[in-house]
Order: C-alpha cells, then sequence, then structure tokens
C-alpha cells in the first residue's frame, strides 16, 4: 500500500503494539531488476512488514542527475507494491532517508552491501534507539545505471 508521511507513524506504532518487527530500507529503484528483488526479499525476511522509503523525482534529481529518474515516483511506487516482499511504499523527499527513519523508528534498517555502516547516515539513528542495521550482499552486474548504459550502446 503506498501510505502518506503522516500516516506511516501511527501505522507502525499499531503494528508494533501487536508484536510486529518493521524493516525498512529506502532507495530510487528507478528501474525494477533482479538485485532489487533479491534484495527486498532479503530485507523482508528480517521481520514481518517491509516498508520502502521510496525517493522523490526530485530527490532522484538531486542525488542522480537531471536526466533520472527514468520512471516517475508513482510508477516506481506501483511496481516495488506488486512484489510479493513489499508491504508498504512511502514516498520521502530528502536526500536520506534520515527524518523519516527517526520518525517511523523501524526495528531494522537494511542496505546493500556496497554500503559500509560507518558511511550509511540513516545507520546512527537506528542504533540510537537500539535498532538493527542489516547489510544485504551487493548483486554485481545489476544495476539500474549499467541497464541505461547498456540500453544506451544499443541506440
Amino acid at each position: 500500500m503506498l501510505i502518506e508521511k503522516n500516516k506511516i507513524v501511527e501505522t507502525c506504532k499499531k503494528f508494533r503494539l501487536s508484536g510486529k518487527k518493521i524493516v525498512f530500507t529506502n532507495g530510487c529503484f528507478d528501474i525494477l531488476h533482479a538485485g532489487h528483488v533479491r534484495y527486498l526479499t532479503t530485507a523482508k525476511s528480517f521481520g514481518d512488514i517491509l516498508i520502502v522509503g521510496l525517493n522523490s523525482d526530485e530527490s532522484v534529481k538531486m542525488l542522480k542527475g537531471a536526466n533520472r529518474p527514468i520512471n516517475n515516483e508513482k510508477d516506481r511506487a506501483e511496481v516495488l507494491l506488486g512484489l510479493k516482499a513489499v508491504d508498504y511504499v512511502v514516498i520521502f523527499g530528502e536526500r536520506t532517508a534520515e527524518k523519516l527513519i527517526a520518525e517511523v523508528h523501524p526495528d531494522v534498517y537494511v542496505k546493500g552491501g556496497d554500503y559500509t555502516i560507518d558511511k550509511i547516515p540513516e545507520a546512527k539513528i537506528v542504533q540510537s534507539y537500539g535498532g538493527r542495521v542489516e547489510l544485504v550482499e551487493f548483486v554485481a552486474g545489476h544495476s539500474t545505471t549499467k541497464i541505461i548504459e547498456a540500453i544506451g550502446k544499443r541506440h
């Protein structure tokens, strides 16, 4: 379900009260590929509810450049929600999910293994309230940038 930022906090409180473990991850998820699917499936395995913080179109432009995203935020959210592993998508407009993490307080925060915990600004917030940070192995050879480059070479 696509959920507004102002409703996700209350929704998480209800899940916590019912004993559910909340897992959170975030990213652009511009052109979904097998690496994303494996990553999100693994992320879901750390708990009961997987929430994906999705970078807004404007924040993707800030992070990836003027030619991105390829797919708009509503389409990216719809594709993510079509995956069995994803329970909720919440769109945010900042460069990082720090503010959202500070409000949601997930039990587990997941990022790809191409990061290190000291390079993840959200990790300090998660650890400050006793949450856990998990790094999921990066699937080599799978990236939106590589897909875009491959398409460019064919045309």
